[in-house]
């Protein structure tokens, strides 16, 4: 370190000083050498019980909406420190009102605060950030750095806790997207009022003509020596499962790949608020992994109180390459799929291939509707089953309103600070 030299070059000039008896000269060496010992005494001890902490007001929040990130630095010692930098890397995707930040790494940027600190103070810092982009976020990790007063020495201090904000995509009513909703579910409430589920056996009955031979209970039979059937419990569930395509464009030649996700993904979303409002239990399946997934992103069918936050937090984690085709996945998954179950394909590319695999669905008597994103998509033969179509223009709106919004708000912020 440059101190270490400073010091050196002190002792060289004390010890010529001696020799020469230059009196007024040791005395400028020895000061120096003291200042030196004093300056490297202070730098062992800058960064002992120096505790840091950062928060954030809340780990999940809506697209749009704002949070606080709070930075927490203490000086538990008696020795004060007359500087402190600490660095927090932060998601570059979301906008700061307060505070300026530079260019870390690919997406990742730094915010860098500088100050003084008292023996036995703390000092706290917040910073006002809107939420302007849907995802899961990482803050952190942390560099803090001190040392003496005359910038001889200094230490450094990595923290690697890390915090993370889940950014929940926005919920919109589905007639802002286009979709009739009262005819969506509508349609499904009279096809499907009552029906019987084959996973539910609520007895046996004597065989009659025309009973499906998979109906025939064969362990009764052999018991009875006579064609028994089973029968089962009638029911009145209805699933409602959205199959999200996150494949937007065949090739990235243009600005609407992020455009046309996000899109899907506000339609998904809405979608399923609306389907739990009106009583049905809903499941999400997305043809992708995630960092925070173990195999395909699927969240069952449910109806359970916490399902909408369930499904908001899964495709909050939605980035844009996609695991697996959308038509082998549906064919995966609709095997297994519960009795009754609709299929809400929400896709910006219906190619031929998904489009057989839904009417083969429907053939086989599963109930199917599609959701076309886009406006840059041939209309889709509507015969067969029901077909909605979404406007990328639309749904777009509905983002750059906030984003506008965020803009402005960074702006005013600015001004007050200046």
């Amino acid at each position: 370190m440059k101190g270490d030299y400073w010091i050196l070059f002190a002792v060289i000039i004390l010890i010529i000083s001696l020799v020469l008896h230059q009196v007024p000269l040791a005395l400028v060496a020895l000061l120096f050498i003291l200042t030196g010992g004093v300056s490297r005494l202070w730098n062992k001890y800058c960064l002992r019980r120096v505790e840091y902490k950062r928060r954030l007001s809340h780990n999940q929040i809506f697209f749009g909406e704002e949070v606080i990130f709070e930075i927490e630095i203490a000086n538990r010692k008696p020795l004060p420190l007359p500087w402190i930098k600490i660095e927090d890397e932060l998601p570059e995707k979301l906008t700061l009102l307060k505070g300026k930040t530079s260019a870390s790494h690919e997406e990742r940027v730094t915010l860098t605060n500088i100050f003084p600190i008292g023996m036995y103070n703390r000092v706290k810092r917040r910073f006002p950030i809107k939420c302007s982009r849907r995802g899961a976020f990482i803050f952190g990790p942390t560099r803090i750095q001190s040392g003496d007063l005359f910038g001889f020495f200094r230490r450094d201090m990595e923290i690697d806790k890390l915090d993370y904000l889940l950014v929940y995509p926005r919920l919109v009513p589905l007639e802002k997207l286009g979709i009739p909703s009262q005819q969506l579910f509508g349609d499904i409430r009279l096809r499907h009022h009552l029906f019987q589920d084959p996973v539910l056996t609520a007895g046996v009955r004597e065989y009659h003509s025309g009973d499906a031979l998979k109906r025939i209970h064969w362990k009764s039979t052999a018991r009875l020596g006579r064609l028994q059937t089973k029968i089962y419990e009638p029911t009145t569930t209805i699933d409602i499962s959205i199959f999200l395509d996150v494949r937007t464009l065949k090739e990235h030649l243009w600005g609407s790949v992020d455009q046309l996700q996000e899109v899907g993904i506000i339609t998904a979303a809405s979608l399923a608020q609306h389907a739990l409002n009106a009583g049905f239990r809903v499941g999400l399946y997305v043809n992708q992994m995630t960092r925070f997934s173990h195999g395909m992103l699927m969240v069952p069918p449910s109806r359970h109180p916490d399902q909408l936050m369930r499904v908001l937090e899964a495709l909050a984690q939605l980035h844009q390459v996609e695991s697996l085709p959308m038509t082998r996945y549906i064919r995966e998954e609709a095997a297994s799929l519960p009795w009754g179950s609709t299929l809400v394909v929400v896709s910006a590319q219906p190619n031929e291939t998904l489009l057989a695999t839904l009417l083969d669905l429907k053939r086989v008597g599963r109930s199917v509707t599609l959701i076309v994103i886009g406006n840059e998509v041939e209309e889709v033969n509507a015969s067969h089953f029901p077909v909605y179509y979404v406007s990328d223009k639309t749904g777009w709106e509905l983002i750059q309103g906030i984003t506008l919004k965020n803009e402005l708000d960074a702006e005013k912020h600015e001004d007050r600070d200046i």
